[in-house]
């Protein structure tokens, strides 16, 4: 009996050992696993340099492609997880990280939350307009504010870090290193939160429990690196 309490044990350890490891989404030299949403290549403008996965607005507009410019991560759809990476962004710049992503629409955001990814130090300097709370770095976009970031935030072309943790109970968003947001999804604040606000035009809205790792562009040149999900 007690050999079998200890293989039991064992079974469990090396299943949640193995259910926790880090999976690299990005291995630093290619972009294997990434297409484009809704596409069978990546857009124009993507490319790998110098270990990191960049978008290049210049090389964008060298092409005549019309498509949309978000990336998703295609090997494998994912439901609870930590995810992290590392990102710097063009003065002025706007980006983001979308999860649960399904295909089929006009582009990530109409079913999918996002973690806001944006220059707020200099935005406002670069295109003439002021950051609402709900657009600014770390933000679930239009849905809940991130608190205490201006002083986290690195200057454009500096590298910042990010971290989501999902599960049905909460929901984080750190940003370099400090938890600055936390939620709990599909409750009744959320609920109203989508149907008062911009996402009420958009029913499939975060109804979606597992789905693809997206990685937008607004025509901004943007890095990311250390792209890596943990299942939870």
């Amino acid at each position: 009996m007690k050999k079998l309490i200890s293989v039991i044990v064992m079974f469990c350890f090396i299943s949640c050992s193995q259910k926790s490891e880090w999976i690299y989404l990005f291995d630093g030299k290619t972009t294997d696993g990434w297409r484009g949403y809704n596409s069978e290549v990546m857009p124009p403008g993507w490319i790998v340099k110098n270990g990191v996965l960049a978008f290049e607005t210049k090389r964008r507009l060298e092409s005549e492609y019309k498509g949309g410019r978000d990336i998703i991560y295609v090997k494998e759809e994912f439901e609870n997880f930590e995810l992290y990476l590392e990102w710097k962004i063009s003065k002025g710049g706007n980006s983001g990280i979308l999860y649960h992503v399904k295909e089929g629409y006009n582009g990530p955001y109409e079913a999918s939350p996002e973690y806001q990814l944006i220059d707020d130090l200099k935005w406002g300097e670069v295109n003439n307009s002021s950051l609402e709370n709900w657009q600014k770095t770390a933000a679930d976009y239009a849905m809940y504010d991130a608190e205490q970031t201006k002083n986290l935030i690195k200057p454009a072309e500096e590298w910042n870090s990010s971290k989501i943790i999902f599960t049905p109970s909460k929901v984080e968003h750190w940003l370099n290193g400090q938890l600055v947001l936390s939620f709990i999804p599909w409750s009744e604040d959320w609920n109203k939160r989508k149907e008062r606000g911009k996402w009420k035009e958009f029913p499939d809205y975060g109804k979606y429990k597992k789905g693809f790792i997206a990685l937008q562009d607004h025509d901004s040149s943007l890095s990311f690196r250390e792209i890596k999900i943990k299942k939870l």
